[in-house]
């Protein structure tokens, strides 16, 4: 690797960085602790590292020229090898006698062999981020390796929230009691319902353009060239019907079987390849059965994408789909941590949508209760989980309806959708 190109790279970045303009996101990083930051493409992992860079610019302590920036889809280094990485501090010293700089590694895991490196850095005092969208970043093994130097997050495309920041809409107190915010509040949710938080989009007329072209950058690049898939027919229809069987409990036969009647011929093991491939890229997410054993939580449960515009853009007359997705998606960003679950469904004798043991909360969600039957159902499962479990919070999701049940001494609270994403 010629130290020249690296010095360009560092040089250009610096420039670019520190004119970006940033929609600043509710974040915060210890100045003395080092991160990984992991997640879906485009969620804005790198952007977290600018605005952590502007932030120190801007505060007084640091400059510019003491960042260390590299993003390892630069096709001028991405054939770089782990044993050549120390060349990115060499050509640092040497463009800045010798300074010690912050170091931000974008999309790391490209490179083989990183976390040795990472430890390396670590090691030595140096401050440094690190982004990879890949889940396996938040292994157990990854943590190991890197020896506890590193606090391990992950980001998610937009909340609610800063969407609604984006827009220039204050969600103050008691926001829902004035008319004229609570218009605008539903107005907008429309729009980040259908299609999900990516930041770029937001300005954008053709937001499913944009996202499919997304779609496809996973698929073709980050799936089937990366693990050098060869059937990438089977894993297009996996990935649809994927996307219509949200809301259900699916089981690896149940897929096998779809994907044979469609002519593809994949073995069991295959398939579960492909599903550990879709979720390692961050396209999709379990949410497993409560009394499954450990063993059994993966061969069926309930599969999720991580952004309701990746999931509309396979379905027509989506709505109930988006609106449970769109729920599991807040929850797991809440209460799952790493590698373990946190956020369940449950399924014995009676279904409820979502369960969080830690926190005692189970969730329902129905587009409408405003038919009795349906009514009648999603207050019965709640009653009953809560005969099971100590439930301390009863919901149901639903599109717009808000009011509270109360029988025997507890309530359920039913809450529309989009004030429910706003709940601190």
């Amino acid at each position: 690797m010629e130290k020249r190109i690296i010095k360009a790279i560092i040089a250009e970045r610096q420039r670019e960085i520190s004119n970006i303009q940033l929609v600043k996101r509710p974040i915060y990083f210890e100045e003395q602790a080092n991160y990984v930051l992991a997640g879906i493409r485009r969620a804005g992992k790198s952007y977290q590292m600018y605005q952590d860079i502007q932030n120190l610019i801007e505060s007084g302590k640091a400059t510019i020229e003491d960042c260390l920036y590299i993003n390892f889809e630069d096709e001028r280094i991405s054939s770089i090898s782990s044993s050549e990485l120390g060349l990115l501090l060499e050509c640092y010293a040497e463009m800045y006698d010798n300074r010690t700089p912050l170091i931000y590694l974008d999309e790391i895991q490209n490179i083989d062999g990183w976390e040795k490196f990472a430890r390396r850095l670590a090691d030595s005092k140096y401050r440094v981020f690190i982004t990879g969208s890949n889940a396996k970043m938040l292994s157990r093994d990854i943590a190991t390796t890197l020896g506890g130097r590193f606090i391990i997050r992950e980001v998610f495309p937009f909340s609610f929230r800063e969407f609604l920041t984006y827009h220039k809409i204050d969600i103050k107190k008691n926001w829902e009691y004035d008319p004229e915010l609570r218009l605008q509040v539903i107005r907008q949710f429309d729009t980040y319902f259908h299609f999900g938080g990516f930041a770029e989009t937001f300005p954008l007329t053709d937001k499913r353009e944009w996202i499919n072209s997304l779609y496809l950058k996973i698929l073709l690049g980050d799936i089937i060239a990366r693990n050098e898939i060869r059937n990438g027919s089977a894993i297009r229809l996996l990935a649809k019907k994927l996307a219509e069987s949200v809301m259900q409990p699916t089981t690896q036969t149940r897929l096998l079987n779809i994907i044979k009647s469609s002519g593809s011929n994949i073995g069991r093991n295959t398939l579960a390849d492909y599903l550990n491939y879709m979720n390692d890229v961050y396209l999709t997410f379990n949410v497993p059965n409560f009394t499954d054993s450990v063993a059994e939580r993966f061969s069926s449960c309930k599969r999720y994408y991580y952004d309701n515009g990746l999931l509309n853009n396979f379905l027509f007359d989506a709505e109930t789909k988006l609106l449970e997705n769109i729920v599991a998606i807040n929850l797991i960003e809440r209460y799952r941590k790493g590698e373990e679950y946190g956020v369940f469904f449950y399924n014995k004798g009676i279904e409820v949508d979502f369960y969080i043991p830690d926190e005692e909360i189970a969730i329902q969600v129905s587009y409408s209760i405003d038919d009795p039957l349906t009514r009648e159902r999603e207050i019965k499962a709640l009653w009953k989980i809560a005969e099971v479990f100590s439930i301390r919070k009863a919901f149901i999701i639903t599109r717009d309806e808000e009011t509270t049940i109360s029988e025997s001494g507890s309530d359920i609270e039913v809450l529309p959708v989009w004030k429910w994403l706003l709940k601190e």
